[in-house]
């Protein structure tokens, strides 16, 4: 089949990329790459639409786009020409099923994104990943929202999580992360598709990871609350650093104690208890 292919110019990038990612998701676009003005997102040809992409508006941020009709490619050739393997300093390494096993970092991860979003090269998928280190996972019941490939709830499970439940919007993401966690023996790992409307109302977990966008985190964090249990840590990410005071002062007023929050480039990640 034929796949097309829209090149967006976003202004500003960010965090216009991410969010118009989101909504062209929902109109049935499969994969994406981001570059420094904007994305790259692909069709199927039988499901192209290009009227539903023009009705697309935003107040913060404005785009453009070049539509080019992309012929039969194999893609899993060409994800293999540009995947690096990400290493979270000595701690883990995020790599596809054809790069070696490192020698140094403490744990592995071994993924095959295809058509669904997070390949561990976002800087917030780093932060977080790093943050785990410092909370104690053995035993606990951890929610993963928004767990686009798996990484963090497989990342979980090899910390000692007892229990990982892993929820996302986007149908290919549920399907990613179920055959990421076979292919890191974490099968047990339980995927649902949903939004924060899905979670219990009762204090269920013991950590929570929420690597979203701010403005689904501002709306989540009532669900969040309810959800976690007292004592309970939160990872919040998907923001910028300008966006910390924000989300730490909302937080506050819910009920959650800010413990700290760490930077990487223009993104932050924010540690909350309940």
């Amino acid at each position: 089949m034929d796949y097309i292919q829209y090149s967006f110019t976003v202004s500003p990038p960010e965090p216009g990329s991410d969010i118009l990612i989101a909504l062209l998701a929902d109109i049935g676009f499969e994969s994406f790459t981001q570059n420094e003005t904007g994305l790259d997102a692909y069709i199927q040809e039988e499901f192209d639409n290009e009227d539903l992409v023009k009705e697309l508006t935003f107040e913060d941020f404005s785009f453009s786009y070049v539509r080019t009709v992309i012929p039969k490619t194999n893609w899993n050739e060409e994800w293999e020409k540009s995947f690096q393997p990400v290493y979270v300093d000595d701690l883990v390494c995020i790599r596809a099923h054809f790069h070696p096993k490192s020698d140094t970092a403490k744990h592995d991860i071994v993924i095959t994104p295809k058509m669904s979003f997070g390949t561990g090269h976002h800087d917030t998928t780093w932060l977080v990943s790093k943050t785990m280190f410092s909370l104690n996972f053995n035993h606990q019941a951890v929610l993963d929202m928004g767990c686009g490939t798996g990484i963090l709830a497989i990342l979980a499970k090899q910390l000692g999580a007892n229990t990982i439940l892993g929820i996302d919007i986007d149908d290919w993401s549920i399907e990613n992360s179920i055959e990421n966690a076979a292919i890191n023996n974490a099968s047990e790992i339980e995927f649902r598709k949903g939004d924060a409307s899905i979670l219990p109302t009762t204090e269920t977990f013991g950590i929570i990871l929420a690597n979203i966008n701010k403005n689904v985190l501002k709306k989540d964090l009532p669900s969040y609350f309810s959800s976690l249990k007292k004592d309970g840590h939160l990872l919040l990410s998907g923001f910028f650093t300008a966006d910390v005071d924000e989300l730490k002062q909302l937080a506050h007023n819910i009920g959650f104690t800010f413990l700290e929050s760490y930077h990487k480039n223009e993104w932050a990640v924010i540690k909350l208890k309940k």
